[in-house]
């Protein structure tokens, strides 16, 4: 075709796109572009449109859809990756990109820098903080296992669990590596929690798991998407992934961190066993410490009883104080019908004393009555004197109380006469009142 196009003088704008087109696709039908994902983009189609960058150089890429959802990486802005592929010509602009049948991390230290700047940015904004994670249920009667559904992992953890404690088991199945795995992980975490709190398909506690593997098998769990899910998990969340070395992102978000899958059941369930041991060591424990508790309290109140006096001496001592009381009362009443004889004895020898007594008496009562007499009202008023009162009767004492009262009674010694105060006088009105 190029010597065809050599021997023209002219040519058509489509016969040359197609030779160049011919030219770049057969010198670059299979090429690996190293460079630095930048302006990635996700069309409706699917279809990624992105570019592949480096110091000096920009180069247009396109990941058709079905290659796409195959990627084991995920596309996104800064990583530095590995495409493998052919470059292409688009003649309806005249140019070229790369079109992209695999991609990879372009190394293992591309993968850790990222891996440090999410670790950042989650430590930034409070994703790993211990205030808070949730504490772990003791008894768990439901557990949630979110992991894929074969391999040797499942099966560990639902021995390891019915080895220690059996208890309900609820497996989600999910893909746990490659495109798409970090989607049905966080998806996964996210149906157990969407379940209503009553319902049997509530675990009370979760573990996310999956065996050992590179840090490519194991970066779903280091996605923004997983790491969120678990953030908002409000069943608290055991993480299980990889062996022991390894460390992933959902690790700090996790309320547990596991170093296997084998632990995390562990971490999950106590040994029956042991708790059967340990609640017959507390009972035995328990029974000993009431016996000794009785002992104690039997030994006191013997002690008390020691220094109680025995009831028949009470009784005896208290009927020995009755007895002398009643010699001594009676001792009195004798005493007293002596003296009563003796005083009876005087009286008849002495009869003129009885006499003299009443006249003494009698005397003394006559000039009580003279005396009372002189200081009654009676007397007063018989020598002239008058008592005035106001219509209730109260004894008025000055002028100004007179005027103050509307009605008076004036009494005298044969009667009583009611006047009427006016501002200068008192007039007399009605007739006289029988004597009070």
């Amino acid at each position: 075709m190029l010597d065809m196009l050599a021997q023209k003088t002219e040519y058509t704008v489509s016969e040359i796109s197609f030779a160049i087109k011919q030219l770049v696709e057969g010198s670059f039908a299979n090429v690996r572009v190293k460079g630095e994902i930048f302006g990635a983009k996700r069309a409706d189609s699917g279809h990624w449109y992105l570019s592949l960058k480096d110091e000096n150089s920009i180069l247009a890429a396109v990941c058709w859809r079905g290659v796409a959802n195959t990627l084991a990486v995920k596309i996104e802005d800064g990583l530095e990756v590995v495409a493998t592929g052919k470059i292409t010509t688009f003649n309806g602009r005249s140019s070229y990109q790369l079109v992209i049948e695999k991609l990879e991390i372009a190394g293992q230290g591309a993968l850790l820098k990222l891996l440090e700047e999410r670790k950042l940015k989650f430590l930034q904004e409070g994703l790993f903080d211990a205030s808070h994670k949730q504490k772990i249920p003791y008894l768990p009667q439901t557990i949630g296992v979110v992991t894929s559904p074969t391999g040797a992992v499942i099966r560990d953890i639902i021995h390891r669990i019915r080895d220690r404690f059996p208890c309900r088991i609820l497996v989600w199945p999910t893909a746990v590596q490659g495109e798409g795995a970090a989607e049905k992980i966080a998806a996964a975490i996210k149906g157990f929690n969407a379940q209503p709190v009553d319902s049997a398909y509530r675990p009370d506690v979760l573990i996310v798991a999956r065996g050992g593997g590179s840090l490519e098998d194991l970066w779903p769990f280091n996605e923004e998407i997983v790491v969120r899910a678990v953030y908002d998990s409000e069943i608290p969340l055991i993480s299980a992934v990889g062996h022991e070395t390894d460390t992933m992102l959902i690790d700090y978000v996790a309320d547990l961190r596991a170093p296997t899958p084998t632990g995390a059941a562990e971490f999950a369930v106590p040994v029956k066993s042991e708790i059967y041991n340990g609640l017959l060591t507390t009972d035995l424990r328990m029974k000993n410490a009431m016996l000794r508790r009785f002992n104690e309290l039997k030994q006191y109140v013997e002690a008390l009883g020691r220094g109680i006096p025995s009831l028949i001496q009470i009784v005896q001592e208290n009927q020995q104080k009755i007895d002398e009381r009643s010699e001594r009362l009676k001792l009195a009443f004798e005493n007293l019908l002596k003296d009563k004889k003796n005083s009876l004895k005087l009286t008849n020898l002495k009869p003129f004393y009885i006499k003299t007594i009443i006249e003494t008496k009698n005397e003394s009562l006559k000039n009580l009555a003279l005396r009372l007499d002189s200081v009654s009202v009676d007397s007063v008023l018989k020598r002239g004197f008058a008592w005035v009162s106001d219509s209730k009767f109260q004894t008025v004492y000055d002028t100004n109380t007179a005027k103050s009262s509307q009605n008076l009674h004036i009494r005298f010694a044969d009667g009583i006469i009611k006047a009427r105060v006016t501002e200068r006088s008192c007039a007399v009105q009605g007739d006289l009142f029988d004597n009070l």
